[in-house]
């Protein structure tokens, strides 16, 4: 099956997609337009909570409610649209979240880059190499683990919880940690894929610890091997995919964000939430514990 469009959503940049396995639910962001979407497949309904500012990546929370990344730091979203700031893990003034995910434990891995949307939401180039990669903690204790990034991306976690991808997008390059699942701790970071087509963006791992990558300019995904090696590419009817997430009851159908930002004229899938079948099932999505 070819990728098809899911939900024609127009979004400026869509981003950070998130099964919900309980709600049965997928959660994605438009960073640009400052919204939260949420959409049940069996029903086909929607609903968009609107934010006062940029915003990266949403998770459930097990408490109730909703974590957000916004551009100044983590919050929380209710139901009712209400926001409630909690902690701000970056110290660089003029940085701003990006990807993000959360481990099996439930603490939040957040990435972050110089902030490159300006006042009327228009494009600012990325200048500088301030990002890093943060751990949050349930109970708000930041750990730094990188810093020196130019754009933080595809932060996925394998089967076992052991290794964590990290892209540098304006470097075209994603390495590899060690993971001790227990404490959160990092170790060995190394090269995991450096070029190939496009930029990487968002991503994440199959049962098979593959990860499966948005390459972001290319029109595609590209599924990488646990050894860095391609095991295929897969093209998409949009030209600016930005990430992926598993959902659906056997976790067999890929949801791809994509963007139109930048697009003189862009086709009705720029911007569009796409599905796509496959045949490894993925890895189920964890709600942040706090």
């Amino acid at each position: 099956m070819a990728a098809r469009i899911a939900v024609a959503a127009g979004n400026t940049l869509g981003e950070g997609p998130h099964w919900d396995a309980a709600a049965v639910a997928l959660y994605w962001v438009d960073i640009v337009e400052r919204q939260v979407w949420r959409w049940h497949p069996a029903s086909d309904a929607r609903c968009v909570w609107p934010l006062p500012e940029s915003v990266s990546a949403v998770f459930p929370r097990r408490g109730g409610g909703l974590l957000v990344t916004l551009a100044s730091g983590i919050a929380f979203l209710s139901e009712h649209g209400a926001v409630e700031r909690w902690v701000a893990p970056d110290p660089v003034a003029g940085n701003r979240a990006n990807d993000a995910r959360c481990d099996a434990a439930g603490r939040l891995w957040l990435g972050t880059m110089q902030n490159n949307i300006g006042p009327q939401k228009e494009d600012l180039p990325v200048t500088r190499a301030t990002g890093g990669l943060f751990r949050i903690d349930p109970d708000g204790t930041v750990t730094r683990w990188a810093e020196g990034v130019g754009i933080t991306n595809a932060l996925a976690f394998s089967p076992d919880g052991k290794r964590l991808t990290f892209a540098d997008s304006e470097a075209n390059r994603i390495d590899i940690f060690d993971v001790d699942p227990a404490s959160g701790t990092l170790a060995n970071r190394r090269r995991f894929v450096e070029g190939g087509p496009g930029v990487p963006d968002g991503g994440t791992m199959d049962a098979e610890g593959c990860l499966w990558n948005a390459r972001f300019g290319a029109s595609r995904l590209i599924r990488y091997r646990p050894d860095g090696s391609v095991e295929r590419e897969v093209p998409l009817p949009c030209a600016q995919p930005t990430s992926c997430v598993f959902g659906g009851p056997d976790l067999r159908t890929l949801y791809i964000t994509s963007a139109r930002v930048g697009m003189a004229q862009p086709g009705p899938a720029d911007g569009a939430l796409l599905e796509l079948a496959v045949d490894v099932p993925g890895l189920q999505a964890h709600p942040f514990a706090g």
